[in-house]
């Protein structure tokens, strides 16, 4: 054993433990051989990755295509550097060594970023949304752009970038819009406590079936919602396709707002009578001019 240990310090000791710019510049080969690692092993090993997210994008979804990118792009990226730094003379394990030290020191400088890059991990792993789906978190709705290590960046529909700690998505509830392939539109509806509801029930169910984007299965509701200060509520209830959602929640509404119209059934306005009894007519009411003088 003891001779073994002395034979590997001795190679330690004969080995390079550094970079000598006089040793390169007289044997060009090992400063080639890096050059053309570094200058042609970083292009290919990005074309690879680039080719692989586009391809698992097409079969699978965006968000796999990243994390395959990634995971190919980094590691063959930091053995091509590693490559190169042999090449050229530098000993590893100090740097190895170092980078230690290194990342001991960062990790507890940057706690916030780790607790980012492993909730980031778990949205990968648990995929509660992709690249392209819609979410709600708290005030704010839009479309995913990047699903990041340390954040999640969101287009709103106002063309604004939102970014969005991974931490706070895996802590807080947020909510997937387009998760599943149909959505559900609910309108309000109001109407005056003389109408027919029978008749305004079959009205809105008319034209909830005249829009050919409203689908029929699930069938179309409208739910009795109850007695408003001035209206009688119910709510038209239509499921349509994701990409359908924004012109149906708007052109139904001025259907809805047209057959009532064309019907004469009348959608009242928040309004207040004053009566002095239930026996006695409304409490009359008597203008009186004054005199100029």
């Amino acid at each position: 054993m003891l001779t073994m240990a002395m034979a590997f310090q001795q190679a330690q000791e004969a080995a390079p433990t550094g970079f000598d710019l006089d040793r390169l510049l007289a044997e060009p080969g090992p400063l080639i051989r890096g050059a053309l690692l570094l200058f042609v092993g970083i292009p290919a090993v990005w074309a690879l990755s680039r080719w692989m997210r586009g391809h698992i994008s097409g079969r699978y979804n965006a968000q796999k295509g990243l994390v395959v990118h990634k995971l190919i792009f980094w590691p063959l990226a930091l053995i091509i550097v590693v490559s190169v730094l042999k090449e050229l003379g530098f000993s590893l394990a100090p740097l190895l060594g170092a980078a230690g030290i290194l990342g001991i020191a960062i990790g507890f400088a940057s706690q916030t970023s780790v607790s980012n890059i492993i909730s980031g991990f778990f949205l990968l792993g648990e995929e509660p949304f992709k690249v392209g789906d819609t979410i709600q978190v708290g005030d704010m709705e839009g479309v995913v752009l990047t699903i990041d290590m340390l954040s999640v960046k969101v287009r709103t529909f106002d063309n604004r970038m939102v970014r969005i700690p991974n931490e706070t998505l895996v802590k807080s509830q947020f909510t997937n819009v387009s998760y599943f392939p149909i959505r559900r539109v609910d309108m309000p509806v109001g109407v005056a406590y003389n109408e027919d509801i029978g008749q305004v029930r079959q009205i809105l169910l008319d034209v909830a079936k005249s829009n050919p984007n409203v689908l029929m299965e699930p069938e179309p509701l409208v739910i009795f919602q109850g007695f408003g200060g001035s209206s009688v509520d119910f709510k038209l209830a239509v499921w349509v396709r994701q990409d359908s959602y924004l012109s149906v929640r708007n052109g139904i509404a001025e259907d809805v707002k047209k057959r009532l119209d064309a019907e004469g059934i009348e959608i009242p306005f928040p309004h207040v009578s004053l009566y002095a009894g239930t026996e006695t007519g409304p409490l009359p009411i008597r203008l009186v001019k004054e005199d100029d003088a």
